[in-house]
């Protein structure tokens, strides 16, 4: 294929650029375009799309070659994003943006806290399709290579036939070492909440300290449309996901309300 008619992937993440799970993004991208990823230098996880203001962003030239180039920036996985196509890429700009595979799920609620799903929002609000990868293993050593079939069945498609505008893909998969996915369904997120948040400690130096734990509760485990019902199945789970936060239907009942 003529490397100048090879799309451009650009590629984020939030756990680190030293994770497995952006180098089997990584792996699966290279088969199909040029990759560029601009990665936290250290890890990101629950940033959402924060952005850095009060320090300078500083970004690293890690490797360069044909065909790719890879940055660890100091800065928030939105902030990756940001630099990479408004200062990082000046000659061309990205055909689509990969998130993740993130190293544990980023489903139902979940997602708000995601800074692999601020990478995906931070592509769509730039006027690039995207997608974000989540894996069920939350340990740094998970083998991420499982997910490979997976990812680059979507990533085909994506390439193939596009998204529509101001949309970006959230896809989970379940943990994949007992067996492959049953299959790939397309759902909501669930709007389950996180209960018994914080653990109250003891300082060893005096005074208490808190920290974040959390269960996550289901509101209707029978509900048959949700991510998490199908996870629980051992399928993988696409969501797709927008930043407008307009709650559209009921414009006209506030209207009604305080005009």
């Amino acid at each position: 294929m003529d490397n100048s008619k090879r799309p451009l992937i650009l590629i984020s993440n939030d756990d680190g650029y030293h994770y497995n799970g952006i180098r089997s993004l990584i792996k699966v991208a290279q088969r199909h375009g040029d990759v560029f990823v601009a990665a936290p230098a250290i890890h990101q996880s629950g940033k959402s799309s924060a952005i850095t203001l009060d320090a300078p962003v500083r970004a690293h030239l890690v490797e360069q070659r044909e065909g790719f180039t890879a940055y660890e920036i100091m800065g928030t996985p939105a902030d990756c994003v940001k630099l990479a196509i408004s200062q990082l890429m000046p000659d061309r700009r990205p055909d689509l943006v990969l998130a993740g595979i993130n190293h544990g799920y980023n489903m139902g609620i979940s997602s708000l806290y995601s800074g692999t799903m601020a990478c995906a929002y931070e592509g769509i609000m730039h006027g690039v399709p995207a997608v974000a990868f989540s894996y069920g293993v939350f340990t740094r050593d998970a083998d991420t290579s499982l997910c490979e079939p997976l990812v680059e069945q979507v990533l085909e498609r994506v390439l193939d036939k596009g998204l529509p505008r101001d949309i970006c893909l959230n896809v989970n998969i379940p943990p994949l070492t007992d067996g492959p996915v049953h299959g790939l369904k397309v759902t909501v997120s669930d709007l389950g909440r996180w209960v018994n948040e914080w653990e109250k400690r003891e300082h060893p130096m005096g005074g208490d300290y808190y920290w974040m734990t959390g269960e996550y509760e289901m509101l209707d485990e029978n509900d048959d449309t949700t991510d998490m019902y199908w996870l629980r199945r051992h399928y993988a789970t696409v969501t797709p996901c927008h930043i407008d936060q307009t709650d559209h239907a009921t414009l006209g009942a506030i209207g009604d309300l305080l005009l």
